[in-house]
C-alpha cells in the first residue's frame, strides 16, 4: 500500500508541463503501406543501425564511433531528406527519431544503398528519448521538418512545437546550437514562431521567418504543398 500510495503521490506532484509532456503524444501511428522490401531493410538493418529505446543517457561517440557533432531530426517521414543531408555532411552525425515503420524501413534502405554510416534511427516517442536519453547541452542542431500541424483547433495541443515541448528540446542544445523548423501550414507557422520567441535560452537568427536554407533538399512531401499552393515558412534559432 505505501508504495502504490507514493507512486500516486508522485502521479500527482506532476507539473502541468510535465504532464502534457508525458501524456499528450504529438503524433498518430497511421496505416501506411508496408512494401517488402521496407519489411526486408527494416528486419535486416534496424539491429544494426537502430538505438533501443531506453531509460539512460545515450553516449554519441559510442553509438557513432567518433566525437563528430550530433544533430536530432524528429519525425524524419519518409527519410529521403534525411539521407541527402547526412551523405553530404559525412563529418556529422544524425539521429533519426520516428515511429511510422514504413518510413523506418525506407530510410534504412537509404542507408543501405548510399552506404552512410552517420545515421542511428530510434524508433520511439521523441518527447521520452529526449527526456529520458539526451544528456542536457549535448545536442548540435534539431531539424523538424514538416510535422503534423494538427489542424483542429482542440487537436493544437498535440502540436510539437509549442512550449512546454520546446523548452525540453532548447535544453537538450548546446550552447549556440540551432533548431531549424519548417511547415507548410501557415497557422502552425504563426502558431510555432510565437512558441519559439517565449522560449527561454533561444534568440530568432532572422528578423521573423528564415530564408530557405539551400542545404535542405525539398522533398516529395513539400512539393505538394507547393502544388497546393501553400507556401514553406522556415525559423531557425538560436541557443544562447
Amino acid at each position: 500500500m505505501n508504495e502504490i500510495a507514493e507512486t500516486e503521490n508522485k502521479r500527482c506532484s506532476l507539473s502541468a508541463e510535465e504532464s502534457m509532456r508525458r501524456t499528450i503524444r504529438t503524433f498518430a501511428i497511421r496505416a501506411g503501406h508496408f512494401t517488402a522490401c521496407e519489411k526486408k531493410d527494416y528486419a535486416q538493418l534496424l539491429p544494426v543501425f537502430g538505438v533501443q529505446y531506453k531509460e539512460g543517457i545515450l553516449d554519441f561517440e559510442k553509438i557513432f564511433g567518433n566525437k563528430n557533432p550530433a544533430v536530432i531530426e524528429i519525425g524524419f517521414g519518409m527519410g529521403k531528406a534525411t539521407a541527402i543531408i547526412a551523405e553530404n555532411n559525412p563529418d556529422i552525425n544524425y539521429l533519426g527519431l520516428e515511429v511510422h515503420k514504413p518510413g523506418v524501413g525506407k530510410l534504412l534502405g537509404e542507408i543501405r544503398t548510399r552506404n552512410l554510416k552517420n545515421i542511428r534511427i530510434i524508433e520511439h516517442d521523441a518527447m521520452e528519448v529526449l527526456e529520458n536519453m539526451i544528456a542536457p547541452e549535448s545536442v548540435d542542431a534539431f531539424h523538424i521538418f514538416f510535422p503534423d500541424p494538427w489542424q483542429k483547433k482542440r487537436h493544437e495541443k498535440r502540436r510539437l512545437i509549442q512550449r512546454p515541448r520546446t523548452d525540453l528540446i532548447a535544453s537538450r542544445l548546446k550552447k549556440d546550437g540551432y533548431l531549424y523548423f519548417v511547415t507548410d501550414w501557415l497557422p502552425y507557422a504563426e502558431f510555432g514562431l510565437e512558441q519559439l520567441e517565449k522560449t527561454p535560452g533561444l534568440k530568432n537568427k532572422y528578423e521573423g521567418y528564415a530564408p530557405h536554407q539551400q542545404w535542405r533538399p525539398e522533398t516529395r512531401f513539400e512539393q505538394k504543398g507547393i502544388d497546393a499552393n501553400r507556401v514553406i515558412n522556415e525559423m531557425m534559432f538560436i541557443k544562447q
